[in-house]
């Protein structure tokens, strides 16, 4: 796998949050002989044992259960550890969710049967708000309440922490609270991290503006999860392909940036390379 993405033209690759125990020996043999970096790991990375497909909500930061809280500090811990052996500078985090319904698959299904302009789909988004504001605040203050648990750890190893953007409208933060995220938890350590699908999922059910989302938290930004979406939310496919504005992104991007490619296994090479070349093409080569 890291040969063909060395092949690839890349010199770093992230380690997701699909990789097996039994994998760890081989991407460790791969490092250490120099045929690939490791920029990036997203938690949980590697998988708890027995876990054998990607599951990075097996256990939440927000969950109401203490003992499931703990297994998510256990586990983001020994990502911490990995991150160290293969010299990683970030992990990439999911914070958590709110208990409420899939609205998001919901809005997504009307979506696709063209009901944006309707007044039961405005009327879906209103309630999907307030519900939201009624109930988040509990799961959030257990999302930096196991922040707070971790955070010196991450700082003791000088590793960066990035607060992934969720495409579900029920997981947090909610993007209006990652500015008071930030604030309480002031250390340079805690970053954001970008993924443009979800962020354009956002956007196309029509929730945020996906640039101006961005510029709001540019000064933490750290780096990027890069795909396309094509409407309204199947998203992982190929750069140029879909309905993301990579130029209207370029004016946040900078040269320090981690930035990921994260495509589906199921792209072809060339549309892989295609994609890639789009972004190049639009925020250069750095």
């Amino acid at each position: 796998m890291l040969r063909e993405i060395r092949a690839l033209g890349f010199e770093y690759a992230e380690l997701s949050h699909g990789i097996r125990i039994s994998l760890v020996p081989g991407i460790l043999d791969a490092v250490d002989a120099g045929e690939i970096k490791i920029s990036s790991l997203h938690n949980f990375c590697p998988l708890p044992l027995g876990v054998n497909h990607a599951a990075p909500n097996l256990y939440e930061f927000s969950d109401e259960r203490p003992r499931h809280r703990d297994l998510a500090v256990k586990h983001t811990l020994k990502t911490f550890e990995l991150a160290g052996r293969v010299k990683a500078a970030l992990i990439v985090l999911h914070l958590g969710s709110i208990e409420m319904k899939d609205y998001t698959g919901k809005l997504c299904q009307m979506l696709e049967r063209g009901g944006k302009n309707t007044v039961k789909y405005r009327k879906l988004c209103d309630e999907i708000a307030e519900v939201r504001d009624v109930k988040k605040e509990k799961f959030f203050e257990w999302t930096k309440s196991t922040l707070k648990q971790i955070l010196p750890e991450a700082e003791k190893r000088g590793l960066k922490l990035g607060c992934e953007n969720r495409q579900g409208l029920e997981e947090i933060p909610v993007e209006s609270d990652f500015q008071f995220l930030f604030r309480e938890l002031d250390s340079p350590n805690l970053c954001y991290w970008h993924d443009c699908g979800h962020a354009q999922i956002k956007e196309n059910l029509g929730f945020i503006r996906h640039a101006m989302h961005l510029e709001s938290l540019r000064e933490r930004l750290a780096g990027f999860h890069i795909h396309d979406v094509q409407f309204p939310a199947r998203d992982h496919t190929a750069p140029g392909t879909g309905t993301v504005d990579f130029a209207a992104l370029k004016p946040f991007v900078k040269p320090e940036h981690i930035k990921v490619f994260e495509l589906s296994p199921s792209l072809p090479v060339e549309a892989v390379e295609k994609g890639i070349a789009h972004v190049k093409s639009i925020w250069g080569k750095e």
